[in-house]
């Protein structure tokens, strides 16, 4: 790490002592990308580096990205059943839903799509891990408050704020299905990794990179621009995974067991170690 600058997404001071890597996370519309549309200013960076071939292929068509300039390096996890343990997902009480991303990602649509399933009799619990002080941003959770609250006070939903991701890992082993009718282009998403590396269902749409992240175990429906109509989608999506969840259990093993190997730093780092190995073998 010494021999060479990684900048992760925000790029505030480049050392010109040493090879410099820009790790991108976001999306390629973020002003905070408007430099790379300088072909000139791009040459001050050895490699961009991608979190999935989508919003690679999103920078490629905004800036005239080249494949040379780039890498494609999808995110890590440490592994939730690192030794191969058993899923070991509660057996009585409901099906147990969670949410554990920003609250403006499809919170929204969430809420509203349990207290619809619940009245129609399906025995369901949401535990909702959601804030923007993930990001140091507590501020920006003003907006969703009267939402917060509405999860507060329904009898079959949770509203746990930002908790620490040790605190969410332990939730996810207990939870059955990831639900998230995103509205948010993920240029890749760590929630849905860590979901399936816990065992469980993810239920998403096919919007951005999460078909890329989630495949080939996710099950994903068709987005939707408008909200009522996206909110029905995910509603019988989602009821389809609950009716049917006994019977995705090879599945969900197999997930298990994939996720938590395909996606460790075990296995992601010797490509890091390549890339920096080529960076700094050039000077």
């Amino acid at each position: 790490r010494e021999s060479v600058q990684i900048i992760n997404s925000r790029v505030r001071e480049i050392d010109p002592t040493r090879p410099t890597i820009l790790w991108l996370h976001d999306l390629a519309e973020d002003p905070e990308n408007a430099h790379l549309d300088d072909s000139i200013f791009r040459q001050r960076f050895a490699k961009l580096v991608f979190v999935s071939y989508w919003q690679f292929t999103t920078y490629q068509m905004r800036y005239g990205i080249r494949y040379d300039e780039s890498a494609i390096i999808p995110h890590a996890i440490e592994p939730i059943f690192p030794d191969g343990a058993p899923l070991a997902k509660p057996d009585k009480g409901p099906l147990r839903l969670i949410y554990h991303t920003t609250p403006h990602r499809g919170l929204e649509l969430l809420a509203p799509t349990v207290d619809y399933l619940t009245e129609k009799g399906m025995k369901l619990h949401l535990d909702v891990y959601s804030s923007f002080a993930a990001y140091g941003w507590p501020q920006r959770d003003a907006p969703y408050e009267m939402l917060f609250e509405t999860i507060r006070n329904h009898k079959a939903m949770a509203y746990h704020g930002y908790q620490p991701n040790s605190v969410v890992r332990k939730a996810l082993e207990r939870a059955h299905i990831f639900a998230y009718p995103s509205i948010w282009k993920e240029t890749a998403c760590l929630a849905a990794i860590e979901a399936m590396a816990a065992g469980c269902a993810v239920v998403c749409p096919n919007y951005g990179a999460l078909p890329e992240t989630v495949s080939p175990f996710g099950i994903t429906y068709h987005w939707n621009e408008d909200p009522e109509k996206h909110l029905v989608t995910f509603a019988g999506a989602l009821t389809d995974v609950i009716r049917n969840y006994g019977a995705l259990q090879p599945r969900l093993e197999n997930q298990q067991r994939v996720i938590n190997s395909s996606h460790s730093w075990e296995r992601r780092l010797p490509r890091w170690k390549a890339l920096i190995h080529e960076v700094t073998s050039r000077v």
